[in-house]
């Protein structure tokens, strides 16, 4: 009779939900919510122990399994309009992952099995953590020295300062975007402008409709001690637009410190629900 441990089934399919999430996430371009990632992969992790709790057999019809991937994939990604995109990708990295370990179980590997699509392990609970926490090092590190070839959206905190003045943005890291400083090819940080009001003194911030008249609004703010000026862009629909953009002093996002950057002044929101109100490119 094989004995199953609750504690190391949830831990060990806590790891691979999240992982699973993140792949999925970021293979489709997806912006990256590590919190929602970990309740969804919470939620894969409570049903993995369930199948196993006694009356509990009917949790391993496929309409079942189908049901809580896609509720995991909705806590990881809800709200995005690529969400039917990150939920085939999220079943087929899963399918991938299990045909994985079923070919494990017929070369005779027993570090991992394979049970009613659930994964357990009979290895020792500080071993699974050992190696979880190895496989998490070893994938954040290729992320990492890929970054410069990959196409990353994640989430970020950004910090902005100028002088004594300071403010705080939830900022969209994105390495589609190559919006540069011309003079010294740092990336700029735009930001919708009635976010970054702070940085001005008190009533001199420019209005949304001043900003869509960036020449006049630089005219207006060559005397008010913060230092601005224009920045021409291309977009889609825009073939050479101008932005006001201003110099703060630091800049840090995450955990990157850019020092002095460009900030540039967005009239418009720059998401319809995203949860973010700056983006900086890769």
């Amino acid at each position: 009779m094989r004995v199953v441990y609750l504690d190391e089934v949830f831990l060990l399919n806590f790891v691979v939900d999240y992982l699973l999430l993140l792949a999925a996430g970021r293979l489709a371009g997806e912006v990256l919510r590590r919190g929602r990632l970990a309740l969804g992969a919470a939620l894969g992790a409570a049903y993995a122990g369930a199948v196993f709790l006694p009356g509990m057999g009917f949790l391993v019809h496929p309409l079942c399994k189908v049901g809580v991937g896609a509720l995991t994939v909705l806590i990881g990604y809800g709200g995005s309009r690529r969400l039917l995109r990150v939920c085939l990708v999220f079943f087929a990295v899963s399918a991938a992952f299990g045909g994985g370990i079923y070919a494990l179980q017929l070369l005779g590997s027993r570090s991992l099995a394979l049970s009613n699509g659930v994964i357990s392990s009979p290895l020792d609970l500080k071993l699974i953590l050992l190696s979880a926490a190895g496989c998490y090092g070893l994938i954040t590190l290729l992320f990492h020295r890929s970054a410069r070839h990959s196409f990353r959206r994640e989430l970020a905190t950004a910090l902005v300062e100028l002088g004594a003045r300071k403010v705080t943005l939830t900022a969209l890291v994105d390495t589609g975007n190559t919006l540069t400083d011309p003079v010294s090819g740092k990336p700029v940080l735009v930001a919708e402008g009635s976010k970054v009001c702070g940085l001005f003194p008190a009533g001199q911030a420019p209005e949304p409709a001043e900003l869509r008249d960036p020449v006049s609004a630089l005219e207006r703010l060559s005397g008010v001690g913060v230092s601005c000026r224009l920045l021409p862009y291309q977009a889609v629909g825009v073939e050479c637009g101008l932005l006001l953009a201003l110099r703060a002093d630091r800049v840090k996002v995450g955990t990157e410190d850019y020092g002095p950057l460009l900030v540039a002044l967005s009239p418009t929101g720059l998401t319809d629900g995203g949860g973010y109100c700056a983006l900086i490119g890769g």
